[in-house]
């Protein structure tokens, strides 16, 4: 960044991570969970959102004191060193936010179209798509700064709505709705669920990915990751119950993506179906703006470290903007010409991955950047159950999305195994600059 150059200030940053995680989730999959955990809903959110915490342990201990936008990668690199791993899961993170681009895109035409009473053709929905990613492109190039305030606007908004669901919602809670049931089915929805919605809190990553750009990162970092995570819970939880106490789950899962919009027409009328598909809007938007400006700066940083090809690197911050184009780009190319529903799911696999090596680099960096080596390897263990229980989850529903994740992933390994042979790079110690 140039020397005077305003940063990103905790509130903002926390407005990020919150848009991200509330537009991914509450708005764009909710469906699904309650198809899976039906009335256990809101106990899925919970147990989602623990193993988040878990996640946050590590990228707080190494967000405060490895500052970089290349966020789990840079920690991933002091940690184990530069090899063939750390590039894998440099290229799948990068390519992780290219699908979410598109999987956002694609949630606002859904909401948008139906909303403005236009009919949904190809035509409609690509125009659709294109102009908002091109909008956000365009904001994300007058740099950080304006990626802060249009962030903690659009969160400002969307949370208000919300809180107006949840205050309404609440008073007219149908009791017998609530009523659970612990059948061996029912606990194995809301664990397939939890996992499931593990990929709901994901956007908190976001804060290293601008740590770069922000003011006392070392404070600031920790304070931003744990904030966001619990208040995004606390809305979670809060609106799950509402919607729960309010619709039947058959009402819910035949809802799909407009969920919530349909489970305030009991108490608000059409006014909350209107005023909840605003609130769709706001989100699933703010979700992309906070990921199309992550995407760009794990672009950016990738190439000065060289783990992808010089044609990403911005010579100066936000004024040469391959990166963010090429980023772009590539999610209107997903958004147009693929069926992205079951590519999405696979993105909860590629952060479980790089979340279990973020947590061994931080055993090996434990006594640089802090923390308590049993809660570690407790967080290793259980992440790693995480992953094996999404992949069962997978097979065991969709092998197609199942031989996707390790397609995805062996592409994403031979890819950077033929980058390294062909610009002849060798692996290369780390040098560990932590800051004090």
């Amino acid at each position: 960044m140039k020397k005077g150059t305003k940063k990103i200030s905790l509130i903002e940053a926390i407005a990020i991570a919150v848009g991200t995680m509330i537009g991914a989730s509450i708005f764009s999959i909710f469906g699904v969970g309650a198809q899976l955990a039906g009335k256990g809903l809101p106990v899925s959110f919970v147990i989602s959102g623990i193993l988040s915490l878990m996640v946050a342990y590590s990228y707080s201990k190494l967000g405060s004191r490895i500052v970089s936008n290349a966020g789990p990668i840079a920690f991933i690199r002091h940690g184990i060193g530069d090899n063939i791993i750390t590039g894998t899961l440099a290229i799948l993170l990068w390519i992780s936010y290219v699908i979410s681009i598109a999987l956002f895109a694609k949630g606002f035409s859904g909401y948008l179209l139906p909303l403005c009473h236009i009919k949904i053709s190809t035509i409609s929905t690509a125009i659709s798509e294109i102009t908002l990613i091109a909008f956000f492109t365009l904001l994300n190039c007058f740099g950080s700064k304006a990626v802060g305030k249009m962030e903690f606007f659009i969160v400002l908004i969307k949370i208000s709505i919300l809180m107006i669901f949840i205050i309404f919602g609440l008073i007219n809670i149908k009791p017998s709705f609530l009523q659970q049931s612990f059948s061996p089915q029912h606990l194995y929805g809301i664990l397939h669920a939890s996992v499931i919605f593990f990929l709901s809190y994901m956007g908190f990553g976001l804060i290293t990915n601008a740590s770069e750009n922000m003011d006392n990162p070392k404070k600031n970092v920790p304070i931003a990751i744990y904030s966001s995570i619990i208040f995004v819970m606390i809305i979670y939880v809060c609106v799950s119950f509402v919607a729960v106490g309010n619709l039947t789950i058959s009402e819910l899962i035949k809802a799909k993506d407009n969920a919530l919009a349909i489970a305030a027409k009991p108490f608000l009328g059409n006014l909350g179906f209107i005023l909840l598909s605003l609130g769709a809007l706001f989100s699933i938007a703010s979700a992309l703006n906070a990921t199309l400006y992550g995407g760009a700066n794990v672009a950016y940083s990738f190439a000065k470290d060289g783990e992808l090809p010089k044609i990403f690197e911005r010579k100066i911050w936000f004024k040469s903007t391959e990166g963010l184009y090429i980023t772009a780009s590539l999610g209107t190319a997903f958004v147009l010409f693929f069926n992205i529903s079951s590519i999405a799911s696979m993105t909860s696999i590629v952060f479980t991955l790089i979340y279990i090596v973020v947590a061994t680099a931080h055993y090996k960096l434990v006594d640089l950047c802090g923390g308590n080596k049993a809660l570690i390897i407790f967080n290793i263990i259980t992440l790693s159950c995480v992953f094996c229980i999404l992949l069962y989850f997978q097979y065991t529903t969709n092998i197609k999305t199942f031989w996707g994740s390790i397609l995805i992933i062996t592409f994403a390994f031979l890819t950077e195994a033929l980058y390294r042979f062909k610009q002849k790079r060798t692996f290369k110690k780390i040098i560990i600059h932590i800051t004090k």
